[in-house]
């Protein structure tokens, strides 16, 4: 059996620019997007019919991954504890192309002096890049912390960095014509 839940109903294999990523869903919303490695293999049947979400849930994850994409529309179920939940609430507010650090996330949830529970919570986030926390960096601005490694992160980081758009305010000459 694999580390899937008994409420997963649909999983899909696919190749990203990280490596081979499972997503799963329970018929109404994505509970699981992880990195795949021989290690730790995730999707039991990878060759599995996809549902209609999780093609449509791909579709989004291949623009963000083309820059196309800097929000994720479809429907997340996040099981966990209250705090985890908390912590993870504050990481889908970290802007598209900013960082946040363990501290920062702490002080957001409640709780400064959480810095460590804030990275477990990090660690056991079950719906990676639907729920950011490659976003999520050390005070000093070093890159920790990353269950699928810090290679993977720099690569998430960098692609967001790259297709960040500038923001408009009522200054009007650095806006395209």
């Amino acid at each position: 059996m694999s580390e899937c839940t008994d409420m997963v109903k649909h999983q899909l294999y696919f190749s990203s620019s990280i490596g081979m990523l499972c997503m799963e869903d329970d018929g109404d919303a994505v509970t699981g997007l992880r990195l795949e490695t021989e290690k730790s293999r995730i999707c039991s049947d990878p060759s599995s019919e996809p549902s209609v979400l999780l093609r449509r849930a791909k579709e989004e994850i291949d623009q963000y991954f083309r820059g196309q994409r800097k929000t994720f529309d479809i429907p997340i179920r996040l099981e966990g504890t209250a705090f985890q939940k908390k912590v993870w609430e504050a990481l889908r507010q970290i802007p598209y192309g900013e960082t946040r650090s363990y501290g920062e996330i702490a002080a957001a949830v409640g709780n400064p002096k959480a810095c460590r529970a804030v990275g477990g919570a990090n660690n056991k986030n079950p719906v990676l890049l639907l729920v950011p926390c490659h976003r999520v960096i050390g005070k000093n601005g070093s890159l920790v912390g990353f269950g699928c490694g810090l290679e993977a992160k720099q690569i998430l980081l960098e692609l967001e960095k790259k297709n960040k758009q500038p923001a408009y305010g009522t200054d009007r000459s650095n806006m395209p014509e």
